[in-house]
Formats: structure tokens, sequence, C-alpha cells
């Protein structure tokens, strides 16, 4: 059995200057983000795509992933209580973030942004689906994990890498979740979706499989997840992140399905 070390949430201090791990996670997430989208346009000249749009392309993205982020925090998991508070749905310092709230804001930024330089949304998706599991990575392990935050259910006494998170209500064992997901929704989604990508594709192939194999991946790993305290499990015994999987695996079969038979008729 292991105890979580409990780091110190900042990560350096620059006199009154603190910057957190959880910032860190997200400008990690951001860079990587930059680096790979850049590959992914040089691999593809014939399209277009100029030096500016990474820098557009972040630029949205990251105003995407944190309003949305933000609001659907509010609105899929305290919507009663945020009603109750609507001055603190502005404190996003204080944590609460939703990364599914997050990809519905991600894809009403690249909406505008394609729209603006007059491209096919499903284009843009498809460039840059591929480039977010790391992100995803980074902020489970610079930010959950490193936090002690959204910490497994209880281990059974024969898993040796179990965990004794502090912050949690007990002293008992739990899976290291936050790792899973890194492990899981990060890098294996990363690295399915890269190779899936070194082919061309027809168009919404690569936003499909994103949508289906992040879905999947994250409804296995909330069964090793401990679910948010104020909400439990919903229906069927499945928590809320499960329940907001499924329209997500939905739309992905779906955008799938339409992209074979659109690129079977090209």
């Amino acid at each position: 059995m292991w105890v979580h070390p409990q780091f110190d949430p900042v990560a350096l201090r620059l006199g009154p200057l603190a910057i957190h791990w959880y910032g860190l996670s997200y400008l990690l997430a951001f860079a990587l983000f930059f680096y790979l989208v850049r590959r992914r346009m040089a691999a593809a000249p014939q399209a277009g795509w100029q030096a500016r749009d990474v820098d557009d392309l972040l630029f949205f993205g990251v105003l995407g992933v944190v309003l949305g982020g933000r609001l659907g925090y509010v609105l899929f998991y305290k919507p009663a209580y945020y009603l109750a508070h609507p001055l603190e749905a502005l404190m996003v310092w204080q944590g609460g973030m939703s990364f599914h709230g997050g990809l519905l804001g991600v894809i009403v930024a690249l909406a505008l942004y394609a729209r603006s330089r007059q491209r096919p949304f499903l284009q843009v998706t498809d460039l840059v689906a591929p480039c977010v599991p790391t992100g995803i990575a980074a902020v489970r392990l610079l930010g959950n994990f490193v936090n002690g935050e959204l910490w497994g259910r209880v281990a059974a006494a024969d898993v040796p890498w179990a965990m004794v998170f502090p912050q949690a209500p007990d002293r008992l064992p739990r899976h290291p979740s936050q790792i899973y997901q890194a492990l899981g929704e990060g890098l294996l989604l990363f690295v399915i979706l890269w190779f899936y990508a070194r082919k061309p594709r027809p168009l919404g192939a690569l936003s499909g499989l994103f949508l289906v194999g992040y879905g999947c991946l994250r409804f296995v790993a909330e069964y090793f997840r401990e679910p948010d305290d104020f909400l439990g499990l919903r229906w069927l015994q499945l928590s809320q992140g499960q329940w907001l999987c499924v329209p997500m695996v939905l739309g992905g079969v779906a955008l799938m399905l339409w992209s074979a038979r659109k690129g079977n008729k090209a």
C-alpha cells in the first residue's frame, strides 16, 4: 500500500507570485497542443494551413476549454448551488472544471474559428483531435494527481499499487484513478489517434474516433474513480461522468458511420 506524497500545490514561488501545479498542467497541455498541431499542419501542406493558424487555434482552444469547462461544471454538477451563489461561478481559481463542458466549449470555439477562416468545421476538428489527449494526460497527472484530488474508489486488498489519499474521508487504500485516466484517456488515446491519422481518412473520421475513444475509456475509468460526494451514483448505478459519456460515444459512432458512407461515395 502506498501513501500519496502530499505535494505542495505551489510548484514555484517567485516573491509574491505563486505558480501552482494546476496552472502548470494547463500550460503544459497547451504547449503540447501547440507543438502537435504544428506537426499536423506541416504534414498536410496541401491543406493550405498558415503559421498564424496555430496561434489562432490555440487562442480559440484556450477560451473554449476555460469557459466551457467552468460552465459545464456549473450546469452538470452543481446547478442548484451556483443558482443560489451566482457570483461564485466566476471564481475559477476555487476549482471546478468539467471535461465534457470543456469539450462543448472547444466545439463552439472551433466552429467560430472554422467560420472565420471559411473552412469546413470537421476539417478543423480532424486536425486538432489527435492533439488533445496529451493535454488530458498532463492535467490528470500534474493537476489532479499532484493535488491529491479526484481519487479512486476503495481498492481490493490484493491491489499492490493502491494508495491512501489523506484528503479522502478515510484512510482506506484506493485506486489512483487519476493515473488510470492519464494512461487511458491521455496516452493510449493519443497513440490510437496519432497512428490512425497517419493515413488519409474521410472527413470526420478522426473526430468521431476521438469521441468514441474518449467516451469509452472515460466510461471504464469511472468504475475506478470515486463518484462526487455531492452526487453519488445516478440511475443504473452509473456516475455522472459515465452518463455524460453516453451521448459522446453515440455521437462519435454516428459521425464515423456518416464519414465512412460519405468517404465511400467520394
